[in-house]
């Protein structure tokens, strides 16, 4: 029986955006927290280490997932990601991501330098590559960029035209995926909490459809379904810079997953974030 479509890629990207917020001036990096409900429950917190105007002109994110509550106790996992590269006019040209974590007792890595020609060099991956899986071709991997570097793209894009119309093709050491943002309107939200967002969002519509790289498992017409999620971006205070407040995506048995902007503050050097990236580097 073929397993249902899984919604782990487009979920990674749209937690990503979570944790790019500064515009390309910014001038040091911002600690950014979230937290993701499921169900009506809170499985997740977000912690986002970013700097977009990295010394000598390039970005930097890094970012630490964490399950909690029912998810956490019943699961368990945390997992590390960061990704550094450097500027072409408005286009990101990645040199490394760094992927590091524990998920249901499964460790999981994954370390990517970028060759001449933005080629993808796998250094490793962990779990491997399952008998089966669809292999993606190198002329599919070549270009691509990482899901970090592409929302660093979509982020200096809203903070440059006030507009989120951007795309990218990413590999991620077992699929390649395409991603698509459009602008899609101005939404006035309402606080979802106490510590949540309230006021006009810039709505983001993304797309995302699997290009190779299916497991051998999944229904090759299922798996190249696009999927579908919404991010909205707001200042989130006089003279802040634009960040995605709010991300929601549709799940078949958890209804609506939803990303919750919950703090934003300078971050202070040497923080405990950027201490375990340097580490993993």
């Amino acid at each position: 029986m073929p397993r249902r479509p899984t919604r782990r890629p487009l979920l990674c990207a749209a937690l990503a955006v979570a944790v790019l917020a500064a515009s390309p001036g910014a001038a040091a990096p911002v600690l950014a927290t979230y937290e993701v409900q499921a169900a009506g429950l809170t499985v997740m917190r977000i912690e986002a280490l970013f700097d977009l105007a990295a010394p000598g002109g390039g970005y930097r994110v890094a970012t630490r997932v964490r399950l909690i509550g029912v998810a956490g106790a019943l699961a368990g996992g945390e997992q590390l990601t960061s990704a550094e590269g450097g500027w072409q006019g408005a286009r990101p040209e990645p040199r490394r991501y760094r992927v590091e974590g524990t998920w249901r007792g499964v460790r999981r890595a994954v370390a990517i330098d970028y060759g001449p020609g933005g080629m993808p060099v796998l250094l490793a991956l962990q779990p491997p590559i399952e008998v089966g899986r669809e292999a993606v071709p190198p002329a599919l991997q070549r270009g691509t960029i990482d899901a970090l570097s592409a929302l660093a793209k979509l982020t200096r894009t809203v903070a440059e035209t006030g507009r989120c119309d951007a795309e990218a093709a990413t590999f991620d050491g077992r699929r390649r995926a395409d991603y698509t943002v459009r602008t899609a309107g101005l939404d006035r939200l309402p606080a979802a909490s106490a510590r949540g967002f309230a006021g006009e969002a810039l709505r983001c519509a993304f797309e995302s459809r699997l290009v190779a790289g299916r497991s051998a498992d999944q229904d090759p017409t299922v798996a190249s379904r696009l999927q579908a999620a919404t991010a909205w971006i707001a200042r989130t205070g006089p003279g802040g810079e634009p960040l995605p407040v709010r991300i929601e995506l549709a799940s078949r048995w958890f209804g609506t997953i939803r990303v919750q902007l919950t703090g934003v503050a300078p971050a202070a050097p040497g923080s405990a974030l950027h201490q375990l990236a340097e580490q993993r580097r």
